[in-house]
């Protein structure tokens, strides 16, 4: 079943109301806000690279306000423990049994601070729940409900002392961007209201968890054309050919751009994907999944580059396939 006119009519009605919501707390940043929720509403997750103090904890707290969430945020340091992230199994006495205690990963909007500060073990402990939405401690799951997002934050300035994430992880998240600073008027009005240290703390709830998980259901009922999936079948495949990458975009990279195309195409009122979409959304989805070549990365190659060279490279669909 596709989605209806009526159905994508009322989608890009509350995408925009929930952009506009977010964007109460974090000013001049609406493009990073409607990747932000395409993450969310894919049932995916998102990873920031920036600078300190640009809103990053704002964002994942403006978040889970708009949706009626809970939120917890993970400070990664290098002596944090799996166990601190998922819970952990103790012996009441008074019963004479183990309970669970869940770990701050329980919650609808999750920020994984620094995550590239945790050693290799812990931030694997984030895979399973990214992937399955559950934990298991001591063979037993317990599911972290829905909906269930990660945002994890590195910091690209200040690397000693860091852990570089592995391509397995890198793979896990669905889209990765940055906040970067607002613009002039932005900053002006930001300093306006200094006086209220906490812009998220006024936000008022405008759907339920229980409508996000409806609306992620609707997304996923979006056409898209043959014609579409083969430009994305093309894009990736030139990854993987291209001669400054040494690994290109995995099955689950084309898999992740078709998700968040259906949810963007459905937040701007359409119930198809265009080639439009997958041109807007191919940098933040596929960028972070590719490993340049040595001599590409020594001569300052970004991934980002590589990307839109391929897609000016690649001819988009003209036609349906019928």
């Amino acid at each position: 079943m596709t989605i209806t006119p009526e159905q994508s009519a009322w989608f890009a009605e509350t995408f925009d109301t929930l952009v506009a919501n977010v964007g109460e707390a974090l000013l001049g940043k609406d493009h990073v806000v409607r990747l932000a929720f395409t993450a969310m509403l894919a049932e995916g997750h998102l990873l920031l690279e920036d600078a300190p103090g640009t809103g990053k904890t704002s964002l994942a707290k403006a978040l889970a306000a708009t949706v009626q969430g809970t939120h917890s945020r993970i400070q990664f340091t290098p002596d944090l423990l799996p166990s601190d992230v998922t819970g952990v199994t103790i012996y009441d006495q008074n019963t004479h049994e183990f309970t669970f205690h869940q770990g701050p990963v329980f919650a609808s909007v999750v920020l994984a601070d620094e995550i590239n500060r945790a050693s290799p073990k812990t931030q694997s402990a984030l895979l399973e729940v990214m992937e399955e939405s559950k934990v298991t401690v001591d063979k037993v799951s317990h599911s972290v409900g829905r909906p269930f997002m990660v945002i994890a934050t590195q910091n690209p300035i200040e690397q000693a002392g860091t852990y570089r994430l592995p391509e397995a992880q890198l793979d896990r998240f669905l889209l990765k961007t940055s906040l970067g600073y607002p613009d002039h008027a932005s900053m002006v009005e930001i300093l306006s209201g200094s006086a209220s240290r906490d812009r998220t703390e006024r936000l008022t709830p405008k759907i339920t968890t229980g409508a996000v998980a409806d609306m992620a259901v609707l997304a996923s009922t979006v056409h898209t054309d043959a014609a579409v999936l083969d430009y994305v079948a093309r894009l990736c495949e030139a990854t993987r050919v291209d001669a400054q990458t040494a690994l290109g975009v995995s099955v689950r990279g084309g898999i992740s751009l078709v998700r968040c195309a259906k949810v963007w195409a459905a937040s701007q009122g359409r119930g198809y994907v265009i080639p439009d979409d997958i041109k807007l959304l191919a940098e933040p989805v596929l960028a972070h999944r590719i490993i340049l070549d040595t001599e590409a990365e020594f001569a300052g190659v970004t991934s980002t580059q590589v990307v839109g060279r391929i897609l000016a490279d690649t001819e988009p669909p003209a036609a349906r396939i019928d």
